[in-house]
């Protein structure tokens, strides 16, 4: 997940807080599940669910009677699957209408390790048709496996309840199953077949110009119960045999090689193909997986791996996915070679999706992807998409790297060795995250690691992990209640925090002790399930035994700090004294009342330079500490820089002289600080202004040196901050706007033309610079913004230039900014090609969006009042854009006044069209960009006058918000103001 919009410095805290308190009476329930504080395990890991009293289902019946079936949260441990053979029947062909159903049959072996008279296990949704309970079977030696020619004799099943609130069925038998024996469990069972994106679900598609259909699954977190009954825990692992009967023009795939394909005749006498796969290893029931379509592949082999990635047809023939067969071979070798393993599968699908909610999922043998995740098109020449195919890509892989290597060394990691529990889900994402960008770099190394990792991961992360109840990222089990709060735990909390952790982690231990301490950890728990602790124990063991790295206390207790409670620290330095203290970062505007038992302390390695050479490692592992090392002499050219290349999970505020002697050194020598550090810098002191730990005047000084900065992610976190977008109107209706124009062109103007001059005349030369890709739009819509006359005209001239030729293709890095400036510098003429080219055939949906947006930039308001009366339109418009356009037009100079005019003149019909979902859009837009208290004054008239009570409510939370807000920003920007009055000129 990425991290929330914000809003820059220009964010009230005090608002938010005060919302939030009027919110918490409404959103009491949904707060109750968000706020997971979240404590770790103690010393010990929590004991297993205990299982059911003997002759009871659950324990709340007695024997000879009908037991009681709970909402059980776990599963009890008296029966364990250790093998699945499943065959799936999607009744589904080609053409065919619905409703779609699926049938089905499966029949699992399990140990049973206590006597009992009832086997339980999940199942959501399903009907089942059937159960039976064979055995005991023959013990190993006779044993047969997959088919059952001998199954054995029958334990009678009494009754089959079902309970849906917790998803578990029930078999009661009359007889008893014995401790230390196998038996068969035997289901057939049938569901429904939807287009939800979760479970099994079927897609529509178009390919080729014709429609088809495909049927796929998505069975993480707890949706394989909704295709098959079955033990939907990750560390209830078992062997799969899997067969799936389908439509002849259909082709099947699943985790492992199909070995047979047949066929047969259903009841009516129709053909059906029958495809049976290899035995799989011990694998969790999430990450088994399905895919029923009508794709072309393209295939290559690494190291003995056949590589195949289907998409559809059109794509194949295209050539969209060859990107991303070309760096899946590398990446496999990549991580082959990093954590000294071979890959043990004789294949690795990976299937672009058209329709896909996951956005990609690990399943071993089979990956699944967004198709956007994985398709490289011509037209993507410019654009991020090639560095984000390599970081997904890798991150997928990573997962299947893990689940051999974690599979014969240490069961736990992934999805052979998978967690005991979602609660650690983080170590399976997170350290996929962490190893996604050593692969992504690994086949584009023009990428710069540690500037992307920082600016996609760390500052994101570091910009949501700061409220009060926000979850920590190791939960306690008991935390964790049912599948809203395990979906909930897929976050970016698990990925990013995860991620930076385990980067902060690796660091201070180096890479080559990281690599080692997983190899013994795999090795000592191959062929058994781990905790978190357990991989601290073997860290543990690795640092002992060598000298070169010392900690200040045991790997336990420095990761527990950072994982069992929520948030992360705040250092601040004094470097006359020499003193570091710590506090937990939180919005100083707002009441603290974090309460977690580690007294927001965390034991903190802090990598450091001084006077531009680097320092050995410290550690803070108390609220406050004197390092006399740090105590710095009276010369200017004396500074300190903590956290470098932002090794750490941590803010840094540093003591005014220590900012003053920074400040001056970056005017006059900014390289002598790496560029992760200045951007870390940059972005340290907008949030600790934003939460009230410095004045705005102290961050402001920091920009003074911008002129000589000519790092486009960094420029972007200041314009970010400086000129956030949704304020873009408002800003120019203060006094601030004229001075914050001519002190920011005053600095943008090196990087501006540096790049403009690559526009104008090399625009391919940018194809392999990811920043210029990602955030030049941002440089030059702010230049243009300013007003500066350059980007004005180059903005016109390339507009023109597509209205001449309308093949012409503006470059796609400028592209939004382009076609806004085309049509405000144009008249109907220009507004009427942006028009005219949103209606043509081939546009694609980001062409309407940027077009879509463009046409709102016009200056002429007549044009801007036909284009929201355009909006009514259901011949020229989908319903959907409607709230699109009034978004956008209320954003502009002139467009807030003919926005809300036009909201005001035809809300009878725009609420009589479109309802509640309309009125949900515009209210939560026109709320952002009232200005004054004239304008909130007029919105409580229009409120009282046309909502119902309910409504009325959630839209005057809004307008508090706004009260509040527009006194915070007009102090603030009096401030600002007052500060560039001295410095403009600097």
């Amino acid at each position: 997940m990425g991290a929330r919009g914000g809003s820059g410095l220009y964010v009230g805290r005090r608002a938010a807080a005060l919302v939030a308190a009027v919110l918490l009476a409404l959103l009491a329930a949904l707060l109750a599940l968000a706020a997971l504080y979240g404590r770790c395990r103690g010393q010990a890991a929590p004991p297993a669910p205990p299982s059911p009293p003997d002759g009871a289902a659950g324990g709340a019946g007695v024997p000879g009677g009908p037991p009681g079936v709970p909402s059980w949260r776990r599963l009890p441990r008296h029966l364990l699957p250790l093998h699945y053979d499943l065959e799936l029947w999607p009744r589904v062909r080609p053409g065919q209408a619905g409703p779609f159903s699926f049938v089905g049959q499966v029949n699992i072996t399990v140990r049973c390790r206590q006597d009992t008279r009832a086997a339980v296990l999940h199942s959501a949704g399903l009907r089942i048709r059937g159960a039976a309970v064979r055995g005991p079977l023959p013990e190993p030696g006779d044993a047969v496996w997959g088919s059952l020619p001998n199954p054995g004799v029958a334990v009678e099943v009494l009754e089959l309840p079902q309970e849906a609130a917790g998803e578990v069925a029930v078999l009661e038998l009359r007889g008893r199953m014995q401790a230390g024996r196998r038996y068969v469990l035997q289901l057939g069972f049938q569901g429904r077949l939807e287009e939800d994106l979760d479970g099994l679900f079927l897609t529509r598609y178009t390919d080729q110009g014709r429609s088809s259909m495909l049927i796929a699954s998505q069975l993480e977190p707890t949706y394989a119960r909704t295709v098959y009954p079955c033990f939907d825990e990750p560390a209830m692992k078992a062997t799969f045999n899997i067969r799936i009967i389908h439509d002849p023009s259909y082709v099947a795939l699943s985790n492992m090689p199909a070995i047979d394909t047949s066929e047969m005749k259903d009841e009516n006498g129709s053909l059906w193909t029958v495809t049976t796969f290899n035995t799989s290893l011990k694998m969790s029931t999430y990450i088994t997986a399905f895919v029923i379509c009508d794709f072309d592949y393209v295939t290559r082999t690494e190291r003995g791996n056949e590589i195949r990635i289907w998409a559809r047809k059109e794509a194949i023939k295209n050539g969209y996915v060859d990107y991303a067969l070309n760096i899946t071979g590398p990446i496999f070798s990549f991580l082959e070679d990093l954590l000294n393993i071979s890959y043990p599968l004789p294949k690795t699908d990976l299937v672009a999706l058209p329709d896909f909610g996951a956005g990609a999922m690990e399943n071993w043998g089979l990956m699944t992807f967004q198709e956007s995740s994985l398709m490289y098109l011509p037209s993507d020449k410019f654009t991020s998409r090639k560095a984000m195919i390599a970081i997904i890509v890798s991150h997928e892989l990573g997962h299947q790297a893990y689940f051999y290597f974690f599979f014969f060394l240490f069961k736990w990691f992934g999805n052979l060795v998978t967690m005991n529990w979602w609660n650690d889900l983080w170590l399976n994402e997170g350290l996929a995250s962490y190893f996604e960008y050593l692969g992504a770099t690994f086949v584009e190394p023009k990428l710069s690691l540690d500037k992307i990792f920082y600016d996609h991961v760390v500052q994101p992360v570091l910009r949501e992990d700061n409220e009060v109840g926000v979850r920590s990222l190791s939960q306690n089990e008991d935390k964790i209640k049912g599948s809203f709060s395990l979906i909930s735990l897929f976050d970016s909390i698990t990925y990013n925090k995860g991620a930076s952790i385990t980067w902060m982690l690796s660091g201070f231990l180096t890479e080559k002790l990281f690599i080692k301490a997983l190899n013994l950890y795999l090795k000592e728990f191959s062929f058994s399930n781990a905790n978190q602790d357990d991989l601290w124990t073997h860290i543990q063991m690795v640092v002992d035994a060598q000298d070169e790295v010392q900690l200040p206390a045991s790997v336990k207790k420095i990761m527990d700090s950072w994982t069992c409670q929520n948030g992360f620290p705040v250092l601040t330095l004094n470097i006359t004294t020499g003193t570091i203290s710590q506090e937990q970062f939180l919005n100083k505007k707002s009441e603290n009342t974090s309460t977690d038992s580690y007294n927001n302390t965390w034991i903190v390695p802090i990598s450091w330079i001084r006077n531009g050479s680097s320092q050995p490692l410290i550690w803070l592992d108390k609220s406050s500490k004197i390092f006399p090392e740090m105590q710095v002499s009276e010369l200017e050219y004396d500074w300190i820089l903590l956290n470098v290349n932002l090794s750490g999970y941590y803010r840094v505020n540093y003591d005014q002289l220590n900012l003053k002697r920074l400040v001056h050194l970056l005017e006059n020598d900014p390289k002598a600080i790496p560029a992760v550090s200045r951007f870390q810098l940059l972005d340290d002191v907008f949030a600790l202004t934003q939460f009230g730990y410095i004045q705005i005047e102290t961050a402001l000084e920091l920009t003074k040196y911008l002129a000589r900065e000519d790092e486009l992610f960094i420029w972007n976190v200041v314009l970010l901050n400086l000129v956030p977008e949704n304020l873009e109107s408002t800003l120019k209706n203060y006094e601030v706007y004229p001075l914050l124009k001519k002190y920011l062109l005053k600095r943008m103007l090196p990087i501006y033309h540096y790049y403009a001059g690559f526009i104008r005349q090399n625009v391919d030369a940018l194809e392999h610079d990811y920043f210029a890709k990602v955030y030049l739009e941002k440089l030059f819509a702010t230049a243009c913004w300013l007003g500066l006359q350059d980007c004005l005209d180059l903005s016109y001239e390339l507009y023109t230039k597509w209205m001449d030729n309308p093949q012409y293709k503006i470059p796609f890095l400028i592209r939004r900014t382009v076609s806004c400036y085309g049509v405000a510098l144009g008249s109907d003429k220009e507004w009427n090609f942006a028009w005219e080219m949103y209606n043509h055939t081939d546009s694609t949906k980001e062409d309407k969006d940027i077009l879509l947006s463009a046409m709102s930039c016009a200056k002429e308001s007549w044009l801007l009042h036909r284009y929201l009366q355009y909006g009514l339109s259901d011949t020229l418009f989908s319903s959907n854009c409607t709230s699109i356009i009034i978004s956008y037009v209320v954003t502009r100079d002139i467009g807030h006044r003919i926005a809300w005019d036009f909201v005001t003149e035809n809300w009878p019909l725009l609420n009589e069209r479109y309802g509640k979902e309309l009125l949900h859009d515009v209210l939560k837009v026109m709320g952002r960009f009232v200005n004054t208290d004239v304008q909130i004054q007029e919105l409580q008239v229009f409120y009282n006058t046309t909502l119902e009570e309910d409504e009325r409510v959630t839209a005057t939370l809004l307008l508090e918000f706004a009260k509040v807000e527009n006194v915070e920003r007009r102090q603030l920007l009096t401030k600002v103001a007052d500060w560039l009055h001295k410095n403009v000129d600097d």
